[in-house]
């Protein structure tokens, strides 16, 4: 049987255990753990890849794992058996779960308004809650900080309680933002939980303030899948 795996570099340089699962290519961030807990929720058979971020000449820098995103960034992903049984090499987290909410009809409307709806809050995370808390925790927990003018890190301060203030108007009287668990808030809730207990910027945001996005991370934290996901590409 040929390997469907064959034609992708990034195989070569980390083997595929078992090349008829997913190959998830990772690390237990904010934006690595949406694809590992979508692959869980789901119940897809995966392998998964740590991919070391932490410099310039680290894994994501390297040719082969610029042959599946020339982005450079993490997750990426391969399917052996994608649409019409071919195999697909996917990247951004984002375009990850809609696949994935597509391949196995879960977490994610097949069509109408409810599908838009998903998709929307979707964007809400790539677009905002991802970029300015990803900026939050570089100017007050990482080399940012050292900076002595504060006025980046308040800006951010400010936009991020901007949408933690959307977030919780959205959530008040529902579990799940969109009224079912589904794609949005798989790809929210991971930051949420980042900027409180990574950064350590909940007092920074006021993160008390807003009750029913702490309810809602802590009933996103207790799911089985949720907890399995978050250790995936974590260091052993």
């Amino acid at each position: 049987m040929t390997d469907p795996l064959s034609d992708f570099p990034i195989t070569r340089r980390w083997p595929p255990r078992r090349p008829e699962a997913i190959q998830l290519y990772t690390l237990n961030t904010p934006n690595g753990v949406k694809a590992s807990i979508m692959l869980e929720e789901c119940g897809l058979d995966y392998d998964a890849h740590r991919i070391d971020i932490g410099d310039a000449a680290a894994d994501q820098m390297t040719p082969e794992f610029l042959a599946l995103n020339p982005n450079n960034k993490i997750p990426a992903m391969i399917d052996p058996y994608g649409p019409g049984g071919q195999p697909l090499g996917l990247w951004e987290s984002g375009a990850i779960l809609l696949y994935l909410g597509d391949k196995t009809g879960r977490f994610l409307p097949k069509d109408g308004a409810a599908r838009w709806h998903t998709v929307q809050w979707l964007m809400f995370q790539m677009g905002g809650v991802g970029p300015m808390f990803g900026q939050l925790g570089f100017f007050h927990a990482f080399k940012g900080r050292e900076i002595e003018d504060k006025r980046p890190r308040d800006r951010y301060v400010a936009e991020s309680r901007r949408l933690l203030g959307v977030l919780d108007r959205q959530l008040e009287g529902r579990d799940w933002i969109t009224g079912d668990y589904s794609i949005a808030d798989i790809a929210t809730a991971p930051w949420v939980n980042n900027l409180v207990n990574r950064y350590k910027a909940g007092d920074l945001v006021g993160a008390d303030d807003f009750a029913n996005v702490a309810a809602w991370v802590d009933r996103f934290l207790a799911r089985p899948a949720v907890q399995r996901g978050l250790v995936v590409g974590a260091e052993n």
